[in-house]
């Protein structure tokens, strides 16, 4: 199992958790983006710089996921595409996106996006907040004990 995260607009404060987490559960964990990323130096961690493009980093973090891989990300396309690989999908704000509830996100997406193309604001997501942060590290901690739990498991 690793970790991949759509790091262009994952908020820093997840980045942390993340790193934290990569390097107590010794866990791979490669942030996927447009840019340069700084990461903390550690074997467990990685930044993965892709060309610019449309979707560019989209399409190498859905090439490399695998079956009880973990994604973090809040592209709705992006984990529809990895979920239907196996992959755990988890967005920064702590919702877990799966084969039961991807297909509503996606509908509602696509909803919205045709609202703004007709003109209509919609607004933007809610400021990321203390409360999305301490969803998002419980339920990456839920996901990461339920990986241990299973390596314990079939290691016996």
């Amino acid at each position: 199992m690793k970790i991949l995260v759509d790091a262009d607009a994952c908020p820093a404060a997840v980045k942390d958790i993340l790193y934290r987490a990569a390097e107590r559960a010794q866990v791979s964990l490669t942030l996927i983006a447009n840019r340069m990323l700084r990461v903390p130096p550690s074997p467990w961690i990685r930044a993965f710089q892709v060309l610019p493009g449309f979707d560019v980093a989209d399409q190498r973090i859905a090439l490399e996921a695998a079956a009880g891989d973990i994604v973090i990300t809040a592209d709705i396309p992006l984990a529809a595409l990895v979920i239907a690989k196996g992959a755990n999908v988890l967005d920064p704000r702590g919702e877990l996106l799966d084969a039961n509830n991807i297909e509503e996100r996606l509908t509602m997406r696509n909803f919205m996006d045709e609202l703004r193309s007709s003109g209509i604001d919609s607004g933007g997501p809610a400021t990321f907040s203390q409360a999305d942060r301490k969803a998002f590290a419980q339920r990456l901690d839920s996901l990461l004990a339920k990986h241990a739990s299973a390596q314990r498991w079939t290691s016996h």
